[in-house]
């Protein structure tokens, strides 16, 4: 099982890294991980458990799991875990700091590059990151649909989820479908067989996990309850991304809908902003959370950047933390696990609203956009070609395409 420190009077397990050595393992992977979250677990596997040796199989599929039912990036997740195991508590910040820096760094810059040349519609090569956003996002929903929505029971939740989602655009809308959906899967769907436990120790205590619901909990709750009595722009943007980073079941493009709904729905950003950023977010290595960095850049420079992606982060430590002591008891409890598989159904359905609104709505407008979208889903679907090179491409040919 994922076991943490022995008994509470003890101290909790000695570690055998340091701060330094999960930083530069991580950075090398934040600066090659293309492919979004799964190719990010295969490459996580490559290095911390066939090369490395940090943790078994057994262990890092068990881990894997955990962080598959936490909302937030499952990736990220994984090599903050993977932090703590090696070096303790810094060293899941080491493991966040080098996997996110690389990529986040890129799209600040994208995001003064933009705000330089500007967002005009007649752009061509940004025409063209929208027009790839939109295959971007259809392989995703391909892809999580034959996974998480294989029988009727869930299909329907996922399309229930995303007829909600379109008729009450909001995050409350977005909430209810997955709290909805997590009921129905708790009455509706049969348990999965839970896998025998696997042995890795993380120097986590009981004590520490507490304290991290606590401080998840009082910033959710709280951080709504001080925007409503103070009128202050950046406890705003702290609130709507912490509370992003709360709430995404699925992780990755998931994203995507919460997002759009708290930037955009304010007028914070403009949508050819938003969509521009999610294109050039698939040619950066590194988790897609990075996006928040962007859109902060895009807002407030360094500052917002800086302030967004802490912001949006700062649950998945703290969920992580939280969780790691108690991940067996849950994965045991057959109705936990039926609600889950709702939950991840729903998940589904937000990502399908969102192909639609906003990805497709602000891409296809012709059918030259409709052929280029067409184009950009084949070479990542069955040619299987790296995100990045199909982003460039559909950049380029947005720019030809607008000069005729």
């Amino acid at each position: 099982m994922l076991q943490t420190s022995a008994p509470e009077s003890e101290s909790p397990a000695r570690t055998e890294g340091s701060f330094l050595e999960v930083l530069t393992v991580a950075l090398r992977l934040g600066l090659t991980s293309f492919g979004g979250p799964i190719a990010h677990l295969g490459y996580f596997r490559d290095e911390y458990v066939v090369r490395r040796k940090w943790l078994d199989e057994k262990s890092y599929a068990d881990l894997v799991a955990l962080c598959q039912f936490l909302p937030g990036p499952a990736s990220s997740q994984v090599g903050m875990a993977i932090g703590i195991l090696r070096a303790g508590l810094p060293g899941a910040l080491a493991a966040w700091l080098g996997f996110t820096l690389p990529s986040a760094l890129l799209l600040v810059a994208f995001a003064f590059g933009v705000d330089a040349i500007g967002t005009s519609a007649s752009a061509g090569w940004l025409h063209g990151l929208k027009v790839v956003a939109v295959a971007v996002v259809a392989q995703a929903v391909w892809g999580m649909a034959k996974t998480l929505c294989p029988d009727r029971q869930r299909a329907t939740l996922a399309i229930a989820a995303a007829i909600v989602t379109l008729g009450w655009p909001s995050a409350a809308g977005q909430l209810i479908s997955i709290i909805a959906a997590g009921l129905a899967g708790c009455c509706l769907l049969a348990p999965t067989v839970v896998s025998s436990p696997a042995a890795a120790t993380f120097p986590v205590s009981k004590r520490a996990a507490i304290f991290a619901w606590l401080i998840f909990f009082t910033l959710l709750i709280g951080l709504p309850a001080l925007r409503a009595l103070a009128s202050n722009h950046w406890l705003d943007v702290v609130d709507s991304f912490f509370r992003v980073g709360s709430l995404v079941f699925g992780g990755g493009h998931v994203v995507l809908p919460l997002l759009q709904t708290q930037v955009v729905g304010p007028g914070w950003l403009t949508n050819e902003q938003f969509v521009a950023g999610y294109g050039a977010t698939q040619a950066v290595p590194g988790p897609l959370f990075t996006f928040s960095a962007y859109l902060g850049a895009a807002m407030h420079g360094w500052g917002g950047a800086g302030l967004t992606l802490t912001a949006i982060f700062l649950p998945s430590f703290l969920l992580v933390v939280g969780a790691l002591p108690f991940w067996d008891l849950l994965r045991a409890n057959g109705k936990f696990q039926s609600a889950l598989s709702g939950i991840n159904a729903a998940v589904v359905g937000l990502l399908l609203a969102a192909l639609y609104n906003p990805v497709w709505t602000s891409a296809i407008h012709s059918p030259g956009d409709f052929a280029l979208g067409l184009a950009g889903f084949g070479l990542l679907m069955y040619w299987k070609w790296p995100p990045w090179i199909v982003v460039v491409l559909s950049a380029i040919a947005g720019a030809a395409l607008g000069r005729w």
